[in-house]
């Protein structure tokens, strides 16, 4: 069966596609974005998807997404900040290598600025960031196989760490 190699899951905006477009290169292998796929297949944006159809839509989707790039995909997978509320991805997503990607909320600032573009935030970006992760901490860790704090890191010091925190996990 193929498995990815490792799993990305984090916040938006912790640096998922950086890091693992960096991952991916370092371990000689392919990057992949369950959100890329969403848009390629449903021809519009996330942005988009949760006006047009709500959240729940969005949710259904992605299931779908992550699904299907867990079961086919060898390279690096970096997966939606949300993706992690199904239960059912939470199970699926036991037995792989899976990284956290974490940051606190003033890094989420510096870094995204928080903007509006993220449906999500679109009221109190600030208040709305720091209750998604109350929410969602949790579910990150408990699926982690290795926790990389991004805070203050280069994009190639948090691939750094990542490779280290990973092969002491497989050691």
């Amino acid at each position: 069966m193929t498995r990815p190699q490792v799993v990305l899951v984090g916040p938006m905006g912790v640096g998922k596609s950086t890091v693992g477009r960096l991952l991916a290169e370092r371990l000689g292998v392919g990057y992949r974005d369950t959100d890329d796929d969403i848009v390629a297949e449903q021809g519009r944006t996330i942005a988009e998807i949760f006006v047009d159809e709500g959240e729940s839509a969005f949710r259904a989707i992605e299931k779908a997404a992550v699904q299907r790039a867990l079961a086919g995909y060898d390279g690096v997978l970096a997966l939606g900040g949300g993706s992690i509320l199904d239960a059912d991805t939470r199970a699926l997503l036991a037995g792989h290598r899976v990284l956290y990607l974490s940051m606190d909320v003033e890094e989420a600032v510096k870094r995204t600025g928080l903007n509006t573009a993220r449906p999500l935030l679109a009221v109190n970006p600030r208040k709305q960031w720091r209750e998604l992760m109350e929410a969602r901490r949790h579910l990150y860790e408990s699926i982690a196989t290795a926790v990389v704090a991004t805070d203050g890191r280069t994009p190639e010091e948090v691939t750094e760490i990542a490779l280290d925190a990973l092969e002491l996990k497989e050691a």
